[in-house]
C-alpha cells in the first residue's frame, strides 16, 4: 500500500514538473511577441516557472529526468501562443494560473502556492492592457454579430409563424440582412464621425499659444484654462509657471497654451461602418440559411434556432474569455436573451397568423 502511495505522489510531482517546463516555455513564447516591460514581465514569470521546476527536480531526484509530457492544457496553451493572439492566451493562461493545485498540496510549498495566486494577477494586469485596446473593437463585433443573429432570427420566425410561404420567409429574411447591416454600417459611420467632430471641437485652440508672452503673469488666465481642462489647481499653477519660465528660452510658438488631446484612438468613420456591416451580415445570415437550403416549417425554425444558439453561445464564451469572466455565465446569458427575444417575436407571429387567418 506504502508502495502505491509513493507512486502516486511520484507522477504527481512529474506531472508537475513537465507543467512547470510548459508554462515557462508558454511564457517565454508570448514574451516573444512583447517589447519593453511587458516582455520583461513575461520572462520573469518563466523565470518563476523555472524555480518551482527546480523545487520538483528535487524531489524527484532521478526520477525527474524524463518526467513525461505536460498536461493537454498546458501542451494546448503553448499551441495557442504560437498560433492566436496574446491575449487569448493570456486570458486562457490566467484562468489556468488561478486553478493551480498547489494550494491544496502539502509537497508544494507555500511560497510556491502564493507565487502561482501572484502569476494569475500579473496575467490579468497584462491581459487588461490589450483588454483595454481591444475594447472598442470587441463592443463592436459582439454587439454587430448578436444584433444580426437576434433580430433576423426574430424577423424570420416571426413572419414564418405567420403561414406564409418558405420563399416569402426567405426573401424577408435577406431583405432584413441587407436592411439591417446597412442601417448598422451608417449608424456606427454617424456615430465615429459625429464623436470625431465633437471632440475636435473641445480641442484647444492652437493659435492661443500666441497670447502667452502678453498674459499678465501675476494675474493670468492661463491657469484657468489649465483648470478647465481637469487639473487641480496647484497642478494648474505649477503648469502655468512652467509655461511662463520657459517663454524667454524658446519662441512663444512652440508652447500650447493648453494640452492637446490625440483623439486618434477613435478611429476611423468608414472602418467602423465597414467592420459594423460586416459583422452585423455575418450573425444575420446565419438563421437564413436552412431557408436558403430549402428546410421549411418546423424543421427550418428548429435548425435556425439551434444554428443561433450556437452562434450565441460561442460569442457569450469569448466574452467571458477576455473579460476574465465565467465563460459558461457569459455564454448563457447570451443564449437566454437571444432566443427569448426570438420567441416572443414568433409567439406574436403565430397570434397574428391566427388572427389574420
Amino acid at each position: 500500500m506504502a508502495g502505491g502511495h509513493e507512486r502516486a505522489r511520484t507522477r504527481r510531482w512529474r506531472r508537475y514538473l513537465a507543467d512547470e517546463r510548459a508554462e515557462a516555455a508558454l511564457y517565454r513564447e508570448l514574451a516573444d511577441r512583447y517589447t519593453g516591460e511587458e516582455r520583461d514581465i513575461l520572462l520573469g514569470l518563466a523565470d518563476a516557472e523555472q524555480r518551482h521546476e527546480a523545487h520538483w527536480v528535487g524531489l524527484l531526484g532521478d526520477d525527474a529526468r524524463d518526467p513525461g509530457g505536460p498536461s493537454l492544457g498546458s501542451r494546448l496553451l503553448i499551441q495557442f501562443a504560437r498560433r492566436f493572439g496574446s491575449l487569448f492566451v493570456l486570458a486562457l493562461a490566467q484562468r489556468a494560473e488561478g486553478r493551480s493545485p498547489y494550494d491544496a498540496d502539502a509537497d508544494a510549498t507555500d511560497a510556491m502556492a502564493a507565487d502561482e495566486r501572484i502569476h494569475g494577477e500579473v496575467l490579468r494586469g497584462l491581459a487588461a492592457r490589450g483588454r483595454r485596446r481591444l475594447a472598442g473593437s470587441l463592443r463592436a463585433a459582439v454587439f454587430g454579430i448578436n444584433d444580426g443573429l437576434v433580430s433576423n432570427l426574430a424577423l424570420v420566425l416571426g413572419v414564418g409563424a405567420t403561414g406564409l410561404p418558405p420563399q416569402t420567409v426567405l426573401v424577408t429574411g435577406i431583405a432584413g440582412l441587407l436592411a439591417g447591416s446597412l442601417s448598422m454600417g451608417a449608424g456606427e459611420f454617424i456615430s465615429v464621425r459625429s464623436q470625431r467632430e465633437l471632440l475636435e471641437a473641445s480641442r484647444p485652440d492652437p493659435e492661443s499659444h500666441r497670447a502667452l508672452p502678453d498674459l499678465d503673469v501675476d494675474a493670468n488666465e492661463l491657469t484657468l484654462v489649465y483648470r478647465a481642462r481637469g487639473m487641480d489647481p496647484d497642478e494648474a499653477a505649477r503648469h502655468a509657471e512652467q509655461v511662463f519660465a520657459t517663454l524667454h528660452l524658446d519662441d512663444a510658438g512652440s508652447h500650447e497654451a493648453v494640452p492637446v488631446d490625440d483623439h486618434d484612438g477613435i478611429g476611423s468613420a468608414w472602418a467602423a461602418a465597414l467592420s459594423s456591416f460586416l459583422f452585423f451580415a455575418a450573425g444575420a445570415v446565419i438563421p437564413v440559411i436552412p431557408y436558403l437550403v430549402g428546410a421549411e416549417g418546423f424543421v427550418a425554425v428548429v435548425v435556425a434556432s439551434a444554428s443561433v444558439g450556437v452562434a450565441l453561445l460561442a460569442t457569450g464564451a469569448i466574452v467571458g474569455l477576455l473579460s476574465g469572466g465565467s465563460l459558461l455565465r457569459r455564454a448563457l446569458r447570451q443564449l437566454a436573451i437571444g432566443l427569448g427575444a426570438a420567441a416572443v417575436t414568433y409567439l406574436l407571429g403565430l397570434l397574428f397568423g391566427t388572427v389574420l387567418g
